[in-house]
């Protein structure tokens, strides 16, 4: 297998990073802040790898963008759930953290009360995950798991996963010294984030190899987003600390509940990643470590 393009992988950095520039340049103009131009951005990822892929003649479809395996497509929607259900359990489990059960984690939405109000809440959360999040995390993910995936194939599955890991941490860094996930810890933040990214990714890889489609991490992702809220509403603290570096979905709750879903992967053994990823050529039922 070829080694990652070099010059490709520098202007997919390039564009990132000034489109990381442009954010807080309009940022400047417009007087808004960084975190509320933050659904812009998420689609800088997806422009960077169109870019390369439509000027150095790489197929769309290679990179995943194709409907790939249904049935894993539909695991990449709910496997959220449960990993922010253990993120939950974790974060309680923190001395110092309490259990907020008369949380509303739909302000502003009124949900029937008790199993209903739960049932209700996880079929909005999945609702809403899976198709108005998903298409803004799409616009990251495209440039993530779709190009930067396929970029990085020949570095295996581990090795790949924790770069794009870490490219993903650090591309949030605009946001998250204006105060995103992290408000009263804006440069840790940079830091925290950077490892929760690392630790969510090889997740994020083997169900776009198991799905050969890129649409997977969108699903993933959209409804992670959209349920990680729970935790924030559930798992409560008066010490900033807990509550945002700790008892968090993007803190050290979230890192471990990911993480222990990566010894999973490592013990099951993590699928083959080449650039073969998105063709249905068998590659994706192999099972050995890289």
């Amino acid at each position: 297998m070829t080694s990652p393009d070099r010059s490709r992988l520098t202007l997919f950095v390039g564009i990132l990073g000034v489109s990381a520039v442009a954010l807080y340049g309009v940022s400047e103009i417009t007087a808004l802040s960084p975190i509320a131009l933050a659904p812009a951005y998420m689609f800088s990822p997806m422009l960077a790898g169109l870019v390369i892929c439509l000027r150095r003649d790489i197929p769309l479809s290679a990179v995943g963008l194709r409907t790939g395996r249904w049935r894993w497509l539909a695991v990449a929607a709910v496997v959220a759930l449960p990993l922010v259900g253990l993120t939950l359990l974790i974060a309680v489990a923190v001395p110092g953290v309490g259990f907020d059960p008369a949380a509303n984690p739909t302000p502003g939405l009124a949900l029937p009360s008790g199993v209903l109000g739960v049932i209700a809440t996880f079929g909005l959360v999945l609702g809403l995950g899976a198709t108005v999040n998903a298409v803004f995390a799409f616009g990251e993910e495209f440039g993530w798991r779709g190009y930067l995936l396929w970029e990085l194939a020949p570095l295996g599955f581990w090795k790949a996963s924790v770069a794009i890991g870490a490219l993903w941490g650090i591309w949030h860094a605009p946001v998250i010294v204006a105060g995103y996930n992290y408000p009263s810890f804006p440069a840790i933040g940079v830091v925290a984030m950077i490892i929760a990214c690392i630790s969510f990714s090889p997740v994020y890889t083997y169900l776009v190899i198991r799905s050969e489609s890129v649409l997977a991490a969108a699903l993933l992702h959209g409804v992670f987003n959209g349920s990680a809220g729970l935790v924030i509403a559930y798992a409560v603290s008066d010490e900033a600390v807990l509550s945002e570096l700790v008892a968090s979905p993007v803190g050290a709750a979230g890192v471990l509940a990911f993480g222990l879903a990566a010894v999973g992967i490592a013990l099951i053994g993590a699928p083959s990643l080449t650039r073969e990823f998105a063709h249905d050529t068998g590659n994706s039922a192999s099972i050995h470590n890289k």
